[in-house]
């Protein structure tokens, strides 16, 4: 059956569609549910709200519903059958499979970087591991012991002692995420998350049929050094207010605020979970991409009681496909039950690609480092220079930046940018509930032979808004 979208879920979505734009009405409706449809934010085939039942949630007339869907049609995104209503569809492509964008687009919406340099020399090695694993079945829904134990030792150094039966190798973070989702939250369970937040973790979270509770993480402004990750005191509510039973937190440069939780939060956040029952999973996959952060800061678990999920994704390379989860032994026994109706375990080569790489794990470190530093002090400067207006946090590690607009425009942006051949994620992509209008995540990993065109293909579609957009009107959601 079909996906569809209430009224309800579409005025969430679409946010302060209203806000500043050149066009009619019902253009601006159809722009946005068009930046909607790129984004994945509305999958392709999901059923769209009747039109009578959309223009009353929006109070705007059923001929305006109308026009918006007849351009969405007439541009390819929208399929319409008698007496079935209308389904998402991206122009010149087959129906559920969405094509990538062409190549001549530049692309700042993935915040990761190129592949380490000696990759390569890794993979080589890995081959010539791999025959002395060759005479089993290959399914392995655990990890290799030698990986496992790698990445134990990982966490030791890092000032958490590990053993190798603490951990569990999944086919990346984002796997990971929905292991542990559909183990621990029941459907109607409520789930404490951060907003804004990584996208792909609340997908999880509502696949696996939770409540989102969100817990408003502050963005950084003028004079602010790294501070704390979350207004704390919202978080360790919303323990005892909502009764969750998971909280997905990321303590070190969240994505995409670019915040760290400070130490002393750290243990107040474990603390308050236990005394609820909640389980909180920590998301580590940008935990030791330290640029210039002041203080020391051990993984969450180290605090009190929390599970832990890690990657080299964001290390290594985004194409090799392999994350972990740390927690106890039940868990994973829990784990491992879940997983087996959905896949049969990591693939080993690219186990052993990984056990090498961690060998050189300070290596990957401080060449990061370097990248990303000279990366983000590239894009503060090229950003002053060409948005005077914006407010440009200056993130202390991680791989992003959250930067200010200074008005409710990002998905109009995100749109005006495609028209000069960037792709951008806009402020709502990290919402829940289509806020963030004022913001943009700005990737500092991307290197500048990417960046420079990038950013001046941003100043163009700046322009193309005119630079100073229309205020804002008593319709704006609340942004956090």
């Amino acid at each position: 059956m079909d996906a569809s979208l209430t009224a309800r879920s579409l005025e969430s979505l679409l946010g302060d569609w209203r806000t500043g734009s050149a066009d009619s009405v019902y253009g601006a409706l159809a722009e946005r549910v068009r930046l909607l449809a790129i984004d994945g934010r509305i999958p392709v085939d999901t059923r769209v709200p009747a039109e009578r039942d959309l223009a009353d949630r929006l109070g705007v007339s059923r001929a305006t519903v109308t026009a918006a869907y007849g351009r969405l049609r007439e541009q390819g995104y929208l399929h319409s059958v008698r007496g079935s209503g209308s389904v998402v569809r991206l122009p010149g492509a087959p129906a559920i499979l969405p094509v990538p964008p062409a190549a001549e687009y530049l692309d700042l919406s993935k915040a990761a970087p190129p592949a380490l340099p000696w990759l390569a020399d890794a993979a080589r090695a890995a081959v010539e591991e791999l025959p002395r694993h060759l005479a089993d079945s290959g399914y392995d829904p655990i990890g290799l012991p030698e990986l496992r134990r790698a990445i134990a030792d990982r966490y030791a150094v890092r000032g958490l002692p590990t053993t190798p039966d603490q951990v569990m190798v999944t086919i990346g973070a984002q796997h990971a995420i929905a292991l542990l989702a559909r183990a621990v939250v029941g459907r109607g369970d409520r789930a404490v998350i951060e907003v804004p937040t990584y996208p792909h973790a609340y997908e999880a979270l509502r696949a696996a049929g939770a409540r989102l509770v969100p817990a408003p993480v502050r963005p950084h402004e003028a004079g602010d050094d790294d501070g704390q990750a979350a207004d704390v005191d919202a978080l360790v509510q919303s323990f005892g207010r909502a009764n969750p039973s998971l909280a997905y937190l990321m303590p070190d440069f969240q994505n995409p605020t670019g915040r760290s939780l400070a130490p002393e939060d750290r243990v107040r956040v474990t603390e308050a979970a236990a005394r609820h029952g909640t389980i909180v999973v920590a998301d580590e996959t940008t935990a030791e991409l330290d640029i210039d952060r002041v203080g020391e800061f051990m993984p969450l678990a180290a605090y009190g009681a929390a599970v832990l999920v890690g990657s080299v994704g964001k290390t290594v390379w985004g194409g090799l496909r392999v994350g972990w989860i740390r927690a106890e032994r039940p868990l994973i026994r829990r784990l491992l039950a879940v997983r087996a109706p959905g896949d049969l375990g990591t693939p080993i080569l690219d186990q052993l690609v990984v056990a090498r790489v961690l060998e050189r794990m300070d290596d990957v470190l401080a060449l990061r480092r370097e990248q990303f530093r000279a990366g983000r002090d590239r894009l503060e400067a090229r950003l002053a220079e060409s948005f005077p207006e914006w407010h440009v946090p200056h993130v202390a590690g991680g791989i992003a930046t959250w930067v200010g607009l200074g008005a409710p425009v990002s998905s109009q942006l995100a749109l005006a940018a495609r028209t000069h051949g960037l792709i951008v994620a806009a402020g709502p992509r990290f919402g829940i509930d289509g806020a963030f209008e004022r913001f943009l995540r700005l990737p500092i990993c991307a290197p500048d032979d990417v960046m420079a065109p990038a950013i001046a293909a941003l100043g163009r579609a700046w322009t193309s808004l005119g630079g100073v957009p229309a205020p804002e009107s008593a319709l704006l959601a609340e942004v956090v």
